[in-house]
C-alpha cells in the first residue's frame, strides 16, 4: 500500500556559507557560524511519483564577532525556517526505497541575539531551495529518511550592517524518523 501522508522529525548540521553579515564603523564585522538544526515535516504524497513537502526547522547558530581576523566575541541566536518543496520520486509510491530531489520556496527568520522570534527582534528573508535524499520504510507505519538541502536568500539586518554583499547559503545535512499513514 502506498505512503500517502507522512508525519517527521529530524535533526541535523547545517553548514553556513558566505555568512558575513557585514561590518561596523569600528571596523569589526559579524559572522554566522555552523551549527545544529531540528524540527518537523508533513509530506503529502498525491502523485505515484510526486509529492509536497511543508514544514519547520530551528536553526542554532552563533554571531561572531571579528576584528584583525580574529574572533573577539559571540553570541547565540536562532533561524526561524518555514518551507514548502516539490517533490519528485525515483520509485512509485508504496515502495520500501524511495530516492528523491526537491525544489520550492522558504523564509528565515533570523533573530537578533538576546531576542526571541515573536519578540520581533528578527529579520525575515523570503528564497529558494533544493535538495535530495532517501526514504527506507522500515515497517507499514514507520519509516527512516535521510536529507541533504541547500537554502539561500538574501542577508538579514541590511539596515543594521555596512558592506552587506550576496546571499547567505545554509547547506543542511539531516536525519528522520516519519510516521507512514
Amino acid at each position: 500500500m502506498g505512503q500517502v501522508t507522512e508525519l517527521g522529525v529530524h535533526a541535523g548540521a547545517h553548514r553556513m556559507q558566505n555568512a558575513d553579515l557585514g561590518g561596523f564603523g569600528d571596523g569589526t564585522n559579524i559572522k554566522m557560524n555552523n551549527s545544529w538544526l531540528f524540527g518537523f515535516r508533513v509530506t503529502l504524497n498525491n502523485y505515484r511519483f510526486f509529492g509536497h513537502e511543508m514544514g519547520y526547522a530551528y536553526n542554532r547558530t552563533k554571531w561572531l564577532q571579528q576584528a584583525g581576523g580574529q574572533t573577539v566575541g559571540e553570541a547565540g541566536t536562532a533561524i526561524h525556517r518555514g518551507f514548502y518543496n516539490f517533490l519528485v520520486y525515483a520509485t512509485p509510491e508504496g515502495s520500501v526505497v524511495r530516492p528523491f530531489a526537491g525544489a520550492g520556496g522558504h523564509f528565515h527568520n533570523y533573530v537578533f541575539p538576546g531576542y526571541s522570534g515573536v519578540s520581533g527582534g528578527g529579520s525575515t528573508k523570503f528564497g529558494l531551495n533544493y535538495g535530495g535524499g532517501i526514504k527506507v520504510r522500515v515497517s507499514h507505519m514507520f519509516g527512516i529518511r535521510l536529507d541533504v538541502h541547500n537554502y539561500w536568500n538574501g542577508k538579514p539586518f541590511g539596515d543594521l550592517f555596512l558592506n552587506q554583499t550576496g546571499k547567505v547559503q545554509q547547506l543542511e545535512v539531516s536525519a528522520g524518523f516519519s510516521l507512514l499513514l
